[in-house]
């Protein structure tokens, strides 16, 4: 299945600022606003590629159920969602589609830039717009309170273990860590099986070092980025800095707990997940199914931890947003898509008994997309909860550490110029863990000069 992390990995490979500093959009490819019949038409993007025929056809089947549903909207769907090789072009060439798919690391740029569409006056007749976490509406408003897109998904960071090398290291899979020191003593532990074992991974490379980096900034209390008056500036090369980078450095280097392989990316630390060689490693929930799927892991043999040092995690995700000259009859037609597919409580529970029918994994801390991942407060959130244990499919009680330690931490989004801050993280990353004698006073120094110069650039 294709989820927000794998998805993920497309845009933390992009150049820096990659569909991000392109000229304002043009009109949006359907420039006539009416589809036959006096029907409005609108162009979606999202639609899964006919090799993923198990998601494309669920799309499919949406597009005709919300068709039927509301006969007087045409949707026009399309491949793709953040395409690093058409974004750009897309968006200086006018073929933007009407709805259009985000990270949750693009709305600021693209609100600075008036590249989508104000809905500050249609939000209001969005069912349950008011129920959506206040955190993630937050990235799509911008500082006069304007909205201009809604979150569909989220992810939360967090450790995920491996069962059965903690048993068998003498370890509770039950309890796992809660604090770094304990993250070091369980890797020890785990690493003295022997066989090639590993006790923790971390990433390095295709900016996927640097989103780590601020995971554990988050975990300890920092910040990566902070707003100095009217302009954002770095904020790691301090104490809790330091305290990342040295911690990482003394398990790589004096607890020798993280493998003599460096320069990792995510599919590295699942493939030693899946193998069994490894112990723990920092990811989000849907980490968990390609382990099964692509690795020929167990699920049973897995968990997952709120993310350790009780201060704060890092969360992310997606989203829509509609083109700056779409219509305010397509605006209209778009939200009404955006809530029916991707924020529908009402379709939560034959979405889920359906993908349980199915075999898809249910039960883990996030959702099918059409479920809505994890975006809710309140009595939805409480109802989705209870929707996933009824139809589980996987062990519930492996995640009950994540789901019950998530509530206590700071939920943090991911800083403004995200990918360029990432790039320059990566080096810290790669200094302190391909390095025994590296100077982590140097990496956090070059690394600001950098991240500052793409600070620079937020509007």
């Amino acid at each position: 299945m294709s989820t927000p992390i794998q998805r993920r990995s497309l845009a933390l490979v992009l150049a820096a600022g990659l569909g991000l500093a392109a000229t304002a959009c043009g009109t949006s490819a359907d420039s006539g606003g009416s589809g036959g019949g006096g029907k409005v038409a609108i162009t979606v993007n999202g639609q899964p590629p006919k090799t993923q025929p198990f998601e494309r056809k669920i799309f499919d089947q949406d597009v005709a159920a919300f068709e039927k549903d509301h006969p007087d909207i045409d949707i026009q769907p399309r491949e793709g969602f953040m395409d690093p090789k058409t974004f750009n072009s897309k968006l200086a060439g006018g073929q933007l589609e009407d709805v259009f798919y985000v990270y949750l690391t693009d709305p600021a740029n693209l609100i600075a830039r008036h590249q989508a569409a104000d809905i500050t006056n249609y939000v209001k007749d969005v069912p349950h717009y008011d129920e959506l976490q206040p955190e993630l509406k937050k990235i799509f408003t911008d500082d006069n309170n304007k909205v201009y897109g809604l979150p569909t998904a989220n992810y939360s960071m967090g450790l995920l273990y491996n069962r059965k090398l903690f048993s068998q290291a003498g370890l509770d899979p039950n309890t796992p860590p809660t604090t770094w020191d304990e993250v070091r003593t369980a890797a020890k532990k785990i690493t003295a099986l022997g066989k090639n074992t590993i006790g923790l991974a971390e990433l390095s490379k295709n900016n996927q070092g640097g989103w780590h980096f601020a995971t554990w900034m988050y975990s300890m209390g920092g910040q990566v980025a902070k707003k100095d008056g009217s302009k954002w500036v770095a904020d790691f090369n301090n104490d809790k800095g330091r305290e990342v980078a040295k911690t990482l450095h003394d398990m790589r280097w004096t607890d020798n707990t993280m493998g003599q392989k460096q320069l990792l990316v995510f599919e590295d630390a699942q493939r030693m997940f899946g193998a069994g060689q490894l112990g723990m490693f920092v990811g989000a929930p849907d980490n968990i199914p390609p382990l099964v799927n692509q690795f020929k892991g167990d699920y049973a043999d897995y968990g997952l931890a709120a993310l350790p040092g009780g201060n704060g995690t890092l969360i992310g995700g997606e989203g829509y947003m509609l083109n700056p000259k779409a219509t305010p009859e397509k605006i209209k037609a778009g939200l009404t898509w955006i809530q029916w597919k991707y924020l529908n409580p009402d379709r939560m529970e034959s979405t889920l008994k359906s993908y349980a029918d199915q075999g898809q994994p249910i039960g883990l801390p996030t959702a099918p997309p059409n479920a809505a991942a994890d975006v809710w407060v309140g009595a939805l959130a409480d109802t989705q909860k209870s929707l996933r244990e009824k139809y589980a499919t996987v062990p519930v009680e492996n995640y009950k550490p994540f789901v019950d330690g998530l509530t206590e931490l700071k939920k943090n989004i991911e800083p403004p110029n995200a990918q360029q801050v990432y790039a320059a993280l990566d080096n810290v990353m790669q200094g302190v863990l391909t390095n025994k004698d590296a100077n982590i006073d140097q990496l956090l120094s070059a690394a600001e000069t950098k991240v500052n110069t793409a600070l620079s650039q937020v509007k």
